[in-house]
C-alpha cells in the first residue's frame, strides 16, 4: 500500500520505518530540510534501539522516501498519517496549530479519495476538527472529493519503540466506516496475524483511549511515589510493600516502581491535557490534578534528601550525577527528573558533573556551556573529585557497581539514589551513607 506520513518526529519515523519493512511504499513528509537531507544519508535524529538499520535499509530499498514536498507526498497514499507534534499551549490544553496546519495542506492538493490517519496524541473532538477543515477547504475549491478521518493512536514505548511497532498489544482504530476499518486492516495485517489485535470504534472512544492509557500508567506511578513517601514516614520498606502487593494479578509488577518522578514526552503533557479536557467541559478531574501534583512534588524529592544531608550548604558542591535522560533507552531529556534536580543544584551554588550514555548531546542543547555542569565521557571520570553520587536514570550499566572505587573516588562515601537501585544493608556493609525512596 501507498503511505504518506507527515511529521518524521519519534512516532512518524518508527511508524513509517516499521510499515516500510513489511513492504508498504512510504513517505514520510517534514519541512525540516536539513532532518529529511540526514535521514536520506543515514543520520537518524532520535537514539532508539533497532531504528537505524530498519531505516537504512528500506531506504535503500526504495520503499521508504523521506521529503520536504507536501504535495508530493499528498499525491503519493492514499492513506495520509498526520503524526506531528501535539505540544502544550500555555495552559497546558494540547497544540492543535501543527495536526490542523497539514489536514489544510491535504485537503487543499489532494486530488483523489483519502483516509487521513491521526496517530498524533490529540484531544477528544480533533477528528472532528480535521473533518470540518478539510471539508471547508474541499467546498472552497470547488471539489467533491471522498475522504475519511481515523483516530489511530500509537501506544510506543520509548526505549522498545521498534518493538511496540512490530508486535503491538493492540491496534486502536477509531472509524465509522467498516470500509475504512477493512483497509486499516489491511494495512496491519503484518502486525495481526497471530490473534486479532486490532480493536475497531468509534472515533472519540479511540481518541480518549490513548489519553486514558497514559494517565492510567501516570496513576499507577505516582500513587506507588505517595505510598513511598508514607512509608519513609511510617518506618516501612516500600520495596517490600511493591513485592506484597504486585503480587496480586489484579495490580500486577509494572508501573509501581517509586523513584523520583515520571518524565518524557508524554506522561507530563498527556496528564495536563486530560485535565484541560476535563475543564473546558466543566469537570473537575480531581484524580489526575492529584497525579501530576505529586509528580511535580516527587521531582523535588531528591533535592531535598541532598540539602537535608549537608544541612543546607550546597554552595561549592561538586556532585556527580548518573542518568540525564527521562529513563534509560533513550536520549528524550523533555520534562526528565534530571532537569528539576540540577536546575535546584545550581540555583544552591553547587556544580554538577553528568553522564548519560544516550543523552549528552541533548543536555548540551538544552543548557549550552556553562561553568557549573561538566558533561564526563564515562560513568568512572564524574565521579572524580565529587562530594557524593547522585543516580537518576536507571541505566543497565549502573545497576552492578565497583562500590570500592565509587569509594576511593569520591570525596565522600554518598549516593543518592533516586531509582532505588541497591539495598540499604548492603551500602551499610560497604561503607556508605545511602539515600533511597521510601527505602528503611
Amino acid at each position: 500500500m501507498n503511505v504518506t506520513v507527515f511529521g518524521i518526529g519519534y512516532v512518524g519515523l518508527v511508524q513509517a520505518a516499521v510499515l516500510a519493512d513489511v513492504g508498504h511504499h512510504v513517505m514520510c513528509v517534514d519541512v525540516d530540510n536539513t532532518k529529511v537531507e540526514n535521514l536520506k544519508k543515514g543520520i537518524i535524529p532520535i537514539y532508539e534501539p533497532g531504528l537505524t538499520p530498519i531505516v537504512e535499509e528500506n531506504h535503500k530499498g526504495g520503499r521508504l522516501e523521506f521529503t520536504t514536498d507536501s504535495q508530493k507526498g499528498i499525491a503519493h497514499g492514499a492513506i495520509q498519517f498526520i503524526a506531528v507534534g501535539t505540544p502544550p499551549d500555555e495552559d497546558g490544553s494540547a497544540d492543535l496549530q501543527y495536526v490542523l496546519a497539514v489536514t489544510e495542506s491535504i485537503a487543499s492538493h489532494m486530488e483523489s479519495p483519502k483516509i487521513i490517519v491521526n496517530k498524533s496524541t490529540v484531544p477528544v473532538g480533533t477528528a472532528d476538527k480535521v473533518r470540518n477543515k478539510v471539508g471547508e477547504v474541499l467546498q472552497k475549491r470547488d471539489v467533491n472529493i471522498e475522504f475519511d478521518v481515523v483516530s489511530n493512536p500509537e501506544f510506543l514505548k520509548e526505549g522498545s519503540a521498534v518493538n511496540d511497532c512490530q508486535r503491538p498489544d493492540r491496534i486502536v482504530v477509531g472509524t465509522d466506516s467498516s470500509n475504512v476499518a477493512e483497509t486499516m486492516r489491511e494495512l496491519y495485517a503484518p502486525f495481526n496475524r497471530n490473534h486479532d489485535r486490532m480493536i475497531v470504534m468509534d472515533v472519540r472512544s479511540a481518541e480518549l483511549t490513548k489519553y486514558a492509557a497514559n494517565c492510567m500508567l501516570a496513576t499507577k506511578i505516582s500513587f506507588m511515589n505517595e505510598m513511598s513517601n508514607l512509608a519513609e514516614k511510617l518506618g516501612a520498606d516500600i520495596e517490600a510493600v511493591r513485592q506484597g502487593i504486585g503480587s496480586d494479578t489484579r495490580i500486577g509488577y509494572q508501573f509501581i516502581y517509586p523513584g523520583c518522578g515520571f518524565g518524557g514526552s508524554c506522561f507530563p503533557k498527556d496528564v495536563q491535557a486530560l485535565i484541560r479536557t476535563a475543564d473546558s467541559i466543566g469537570y473537575d478531574a480531581e484524580i489526575l490534578k492529584s497525579v501530576e501534583a505529586v509528580n511535580h512534588r516527587q521531582k523535588e524529592k531528591l533535592f531535598e534528601k541532598i540539602s537535608s544531608h549537608y544541612d543546607g550548604e550546597l554552595k561549592g558542591k561538586t556532585f556527580a550525577l548518573w542518568g540525564l535522560s527521562f529513563k534509560p533507552n533513550t536520549d528524550d531529556m523533555r520534562e526528565a527528573p534530571s532537569r528539576v534536580l540540577i536546575e535546584a543544584l545550581w540555583d544552591a551554588g553547587a556544580n554538577v558533573l553528568a553522564y548519560d550514555p544516550e543523552a549528552m548531546k541533548e543536555c548540551q542543547r538544552i543548557y549550552g556551556q556553562r561553568d557549573d555542569l561538566t558533561l564526563m565521557g564515562t560513568m568512572e571520570a564524574a565521579l572524580q573529585e565529587a562530594d557524593a553520587l547522585i543516580i537518576v536514570t536507571e541505566w543497565q550499566h549502573f545497576k552492578a557497581l565497583d562500590f570500592d572505587l565509587i569509594k576511593e573516588s569520591l570525596s565522600a562515601p554518598v549516593i543518592f539514589d533516586g531509582r532505588n537501585q541497591f539495598e540499604p544493608e548492603l551500602m551499610v556493609k560497604k561503607g556508605i551513607a545511602y539515600y533511597s525512596i521510601g527505602r528503611k
